[in-house]
């Protein structure tokens, strides 16, 4: 490798690595907003949270690789042609192409790696992601007494402590109402009490002192009984409060948490069963056609026309629309089942086609971030951050965009996940060539030489 590849290279680093840290911060961002709700409140520990993070961060990476190589490709092709390191380099001999060639080789190797990532690490972290969450989901809040407030969190009971000690945890003024079954009346008050968890968060211990307590069965009076205590000790139902691990494995994964070969056996096995559906609505549409057009074959498969074989045209016409009612009934669900495995194979389709497609763009993006980088001698974060971010968005539009096209049997779904990056390769061969040759410049870079022109002109003729 050359002094001059390795200056390229080098000056390229710092620029990826912020700014793929940079749109990672973003996302991480947007995920903590969307589920702070689901984080706190539920007394979950550090390292849990971590571990939600970490795993969610996988998928951030894989969208994040691509914004840092237009980024990085941008700032520093804009640095070396700010400060002329493009003409030097042209002026000896050299050209953009040649400039470009450690850039594209690394494009291609991060490509390669982002696609083993996406294929390989992704798909295990989505699923041990949504499995967590799920954990998360059902776990009910951290338990909490306030002082003056009724708590409802523990099903079937209601808790109302007049005074909390947060420090002691001792509880004052203390009624716990049973409402399991409301034609039992179960009320126990006490002066004062302490409530704790057992080992294994399973059941919530009330230690009450100096207390009564009030039972009353159908609302009768007569079946009133009211109980004086010194010391009572509640054991309560408290499950839901201690976080339980779900197995990975008996959760059923989706399909973006699946690799690709497993996703292509799904694409095979429901392509052959459309192909099967297919078979068998022409077959049904031929056997039906011959009926209805007076052909049935007898036993000798012999052709014989149905009005030999039917007394009236009365007769006729009540068979012939019995036929085409089956014939409706049988061809639509038929579709339906149809329409189902075509669906199902389209969708993996699509999920396989964009694993290729994202890490692709690693190199797309090195194709149009370089030629830019040198229109617009730029080389500061300003310039090179809107350049990326209106690129992004329109890789992500038609991303999106063609996903959704795909989903509906628009078009295929090679063409709604590739045709980003299509169009983005486009547009970087066209900026190449035309920069290459020198014969492109930016939008008002000639009417701006047209006014230095003039200016100089006039203050010639004035001195």
């Amino acid at each position: 490798m050359s002094i001059i590849s390795r200056y390229i290279l080098r000056l390229h680093i710092a620029p990826f690595i912020f700014g793929t840290v940079l749109v990672m911060f973003l996302f991480l961002f947007q995920f903590l907003l969307k589920n702070v709700d689901q984080l706190l409140g539920k007394g979950l520990s550090l390292w849990l949270i971590v571990q939600l993070i970490g795993l969610n961060l996988s998928w951030m990476i894989v969208l994040a690789v691509p914004m840092g190589v237009l980024f990085s490709t941008l700032m520093a092709f804009g640095n070396m042609s700010s400060v002329h390191e493009t003409t030097i380099i042209k002026s000896s001999g050299g050209s953009l192409i040649k400039m470009m060639k450690p850039v594209i080789v690394s494009g291609i190797i991060l490509t390669i790696l982002l696609f083993w990532f996406n294929d390989e690490i992704l798909p295990e972290a989505n699923h041990r992601a949504k499995v967590l969450m799920m954990d998360i989901q059902r776990k009910k809040p951290t338990f909490s007494i306030e002082s003056g407030k009724f708590s409802q969190e523990l099903d079937g009971y209601t808790i109302f402590a007049r005074q909390v000690d947060s420090i002691n945890g001792n509880l004052y003024g203390v009624t716990i109402y049973d409402t399991r079954n409301m034609n039992n009346v179960n009320i126990v008050s006490a002066d004062t009490g302490i409530a704790s968890f057992s080992n294994d968060m399973s059941k919530l211990i009330f230690d009450l002192y100096s207390g009564e307590i009030h039972q009353m069965t159908e609302f009768e009076y007569r079946n009133y009984r009211k109980i004086n205590f010194e010391k009572y000790r509640i054991i309560l139902n408290a499950e839901g409060f201690n976080l339980t691990r779900t197995d990975d494995d008996l959760i059923s994964r989706g399909d973006r948490e699946m690799h690709i070969r497993d996703m292509r056996k799904i694409v095979d096995e429901a392509t052959k069963e459309r192909q099967k559906y297919d078979s068998s609505l022409k077959f049904q549409i031929d056997k039906h056609y011959k009926y209805l057009t007076g052909k049935v074959v007898d036993s000798s498969n012999r052709f014989l026309r149905t009005k030999d074989l039917v007394q009236s045209d009365a007769v006729v016409l009540q068979n012939v629309q019995r036929r085409i009612s089956f014939l409706k009934a049988s061809l639509n669900s038929e579709i339906m089942r149809r329409d189902d495995y075509d669906f199902k194979a389209r969708q993996y389709e699509i999920e396989i086609q964009k694993k290729y497609a994202i890490p692709f763009a690693c190199l797309v993006f090195v194709l149009v971030g370089c030629p830019l980088g040198v229109m617009t001698k730029g080389g500061n974060f300003g310039i090179s951050a809107a350049i990326s971010l209106a690129f992004y968005i329109l890789y992500w539009a038609c991303l999106i965009g063609g996903e959704k096209l795909a989903d509906r049997g628009m078009i295929s779904p090679i063409l709604g996940m590739w045709g980003g990056d299509i169009l983005i390769f486009i547009i970087g061969i066209f900026l190449i060539i035309k920069v290459n040759n020198e014969s492109l410049s930016l939008p008002g870079k000639k009417l701006a030489e047209s006014l230095i022109k003039k200016l100089s002109k006039n203050n010639t003729q004035e001195i």
